[in-house]
């Protein structure tokens, strides 16, 4: 679903080519995306009503499809950003897809986001524990240490973005163009 979060974020910010699209989200993602799974998610946005496919005349050359986002494709991506499932909240794209989208979600549903991935990782943190204080070879216990080390650091920082967005100083306010 990240995919399809930042496919949409993407139009939100204006209209876009099927090309000009797939090369902005593997920039900002550094991630390959296909022909084969972005046209058929543009049909699929297309086929409900989120995004609208026109075409661009080109000088000798056949007409482009240039994607636009509906009203309803903003209440989508809205909604996909402002949920974040215990299984997304696991996955780091899932997360990270989201939280780059901030500005979009109001404080309140800001901070659901953060705490859902907190609760997530609090889970693992306790999973990962348990398998440290087991007695192991050196290799493992070094690993599963640096994993609890990575966990409690990225609570440490979720826990400072609460803290920013419960003091009503939040620079991610959305705007009245996100609204």
């Amino acid at each position: 679903m990240w995919i399809d979060i930042l496919l949409l974020a993407e139009l939100a910010r204006g209209p876009r080519h099927g090309y000009e699209l797939r090369r902005e989200v593997e920039a900002a993602t550094g991630h390959s995306l296909s022909n084969n799974s972005l046209y058929p998610r543009l049909r699929q946005f297309v086929d409900g009503g989120a995004v609208l496919r026109s075409s661009e005349e080109q000088e000798a050359k056949p007409p482009r499809h240039v994607y636009s986002i509906t009203d309803v494709g903003r209440e989508v991506l809205h909604d996909m950003l402002a949920e974040l499932p215990e299984g997304g909240a696991d996955q780091s794209r899932e997360f990270h897809a989201r939280l780059v989208n901030f500005a979009w979600l109001s404080p309140e549903e800001q901070l659901r986001v953060l705490e859902v991935r907190d609760w997530v990782l609090a889970r693992n943190r306790d999973r990962v524990a348990v398998l440290a204080s087991v007695r192991m070879e050196r290799w493992s216990r070094l690993a599963l240490d640096h994993g609890i080390a990575r966990i409690d650091a990225e609570r440490g920082w979720l826990a400072g973005m609460r803290a920013e967005i419960q003091s009503g100083e939040n620079p991610s306010e959305p705007t009245q163009e996100h609204r």
